[in-house]
């Protein structure tokens, strides 16, 4: 797989550069801007070596047809600001787009393409639309590997009709996670929350020979918590599970890997209750489990004290109420302190983490944030990304 940085003379050469500027809008305003400060070290070098930058991406899923709330418009509006340079949005329909009149403006050296995903073609992974967009410049890069794992036309298809090479935050990306799965630092540990344990049994399952502690919090405990007898009120809770953590606790053991599990909780009667710390075999019927205890913090401390890897990827609890974050910001802080006195290797991804690290202000206090969903997970999970696969 080619770098860009290894790249001999970009001088005006023109980039189709794929990103991920998938950020959540309310009304047209960013709610969180990570992504787009992922993507501006990519920008500045291709910037420094005097290249014409023609940017792909999307928001939402608007399903091949034009939707006027999901335009890339005040995304640009707010790159602009942090480059410090006009970009120019095309609205054109990209069919009708010609290289030779692309970045035509001297004074223009970045042009967005409206969003990708308002062309069927798009997801389709479409021969025509990507051969096409391969006419439009030079070379390609992605940038994006949070889109890797879709088998997209401007991800995938794309790579067939043009020099395509990997960007600075993609290798970024896949360094980080090599360091959690095959050149591992021991003992390692995944802490590992959301709210469905089928979507993340592949990971799980991948992960057992290769971790030495796998720690399961947030609404995916609560299946563990009733699979061991317990009650859990009313709290989220996924059907037909039982085999699944069978397999997982029997694995485990195969393995020696040591799951852990909340052995206290805190609860309340909604989620926007004051919490009341209760033991697992305490809980009433009218509960919502929405954070782990203080017995468990502590067990999870200690794990963490004693381990060189971390991963994490999904919060503890309902941390949108504060009342019910303390879980998740005392393992933040455990991995910060180890983190501080360079101790622990540690990677954070998906997007509720992020979320949280953010609301911390803790974001540069891991090694790695990985703003990464699905791709994160598939990646961890052994698959080969599509994206990925493209690029070699």
């Amino acid at each position: 797989m080619n770098n860009i940085k290894d790249h001999g003379n970009l001088n005006q050469k023109k980039v189709l550069l794929r990103l991920d500027l998938n950020v959540p809008l309310k009304n047209d305003v960013i709610i969180d801007q990570t992504r787009i400060n992922k993507i501006l070290p990519i920008i500045k070098f291709l910037l420094d070596k005097n290249s014409r930058i023609i940017v792909i991406s999307h928001v939402g899923r608007p399903k091949g047809k034009i939707n006027k709330n999901l335009s890339l418009k005040p995304i640009c509006e707010i790159l602009e600001k942090k480059i410090n340079k006009k970009i120019k949005i095309i609205n054109d329909n990209i069919f009708n787009l010609k290289k030779e009149n692309l970045l035509k403006d001297p004074n223009h050296q970045i042009v967005f393409l409206e969003n990708i995903r308002f062309y069927e073609e798009e997801e389709k992974n479409d021969t025509t639309f990507a051969k096409h967009l391969a006419g439009l410049a030079d070379l390609f890069v992605n940038d994006a590997f949070s889109c890797s794992h879709r088998a997209h036309a401007s991800v995938c298809k794309i790579t067939e009709f043009l020099p395509s090479f990997a960007g600075l935050q993609l290798e970024t990306e896949i360094n980080a996670l090599k360091k959690v799965t095959t050149e591992i630092k021991k003992p390692i540990t995944c802490i590992i929350g959301g709210s469905k344990i089928s979507s993340k049994i592949g990971i799980i399952k991948n992960l057992i020979p290769k971790f030495d502690n796998i720690i399961i919090v947030g609404a995916m405990a609560n299946n563990i918590i009733n699979y061991k007898g317990n009650k859990i009120g009313k709290s989220i809770r996924e059907e037909n599970c039982e085999m699944i953590i069978n397999e997982i606790f029997k694995t485990s053991k195969n393995y020696s890997c040591k799951i852990t599990y909340p052995e206290d909780v805190l609860v309340g009667k909604n989620m926007d209750d004051k919490s009341k710390v209760k033991e697992i075999n305490n809980i009433k019927d009218d509960d919502l489990i929405l954070d782990i205890g203080p017995k468990t913090i502590n067990k999870i401390k200690d794990i963490i004290e004693n381990s060189e890897t971390v991963l994490w990827n999904g919060p503890a609890g309902y941390f949108e109420n504060p009342n019910f974050a303390n879980g998740s910001y005392k393992i933040a802080k455990a991995i910060i302190k180890k983190n501080k006195n360079k101790s622990i290797f540690s990677v954070v991804g998906g997007g509720d983490t992020i979320a949280l690290i953010n609301k911390i202000d803790a974001f540069k206090d891991f090694n790695f944030v990985s703003t990464a969903g699905g791709a994160f997970l598939e990646y961890l999970e052994g698959k080969e990304l599509p994206g990925i696969k493209a690029l070699k």
